[in-house]
């Protein structure tokens, strides 16, 4: 499976983006997707997961700004970031569960794309 995260920008302090990953060579319709972040000096860490049925999972600092959503028949997961603080900014990824471990460490996914930056200034 390849993954590819895009979207990623610069953007003030209470503005809004969306990021967009693209998956191929496996369709993902029944895996579990999420993305991650790290910022710089810092470990990556989880934001939010989305099961093949749908069900959501959000990092605490992230809840009630951000949503995740998937679009199986475009093989298309999103991440739709509102609200953004300075300490939103990282480098995104987007990654693939394929063994259901329903967990939210990075060891928990075995694909991942490349990472996207996105920057919140002040």
């Amino acid at each position: 499976v390849q993954l590819q995260a895009y979207g990623g920008g610069l953007v003030q302090t209470g503005g809004f983006l969306r990021l967009s990953c693209a998956a191929s060579g496996r369709s993902f319709s029944t895996y579990i997707m999420g993305w991650f972040r790290q910022a710089p000096g810092k470990e990556r860490e989880f934001v939010a997961s989305l099961t093949w049925s749908r069900v959501t999972y959000y990092a605490d600092s992230v809840k009630g700004r951000f949503t995740i959503s998937r679009d199986n028949a475009k093989n298309t997961l999103s991440l739709q970031m509102n609200s953004l603080k300075p300490e939103d900014t990282a480098v995104y990824y987007c990654a693939l569960d394929s063994r259901i471990r329903f967990g939210n460490r990075p060891a928990d996914f075995d694909f991942w794309g490349q990472g996207t930056l996105v920057t919140v200034s002040s």
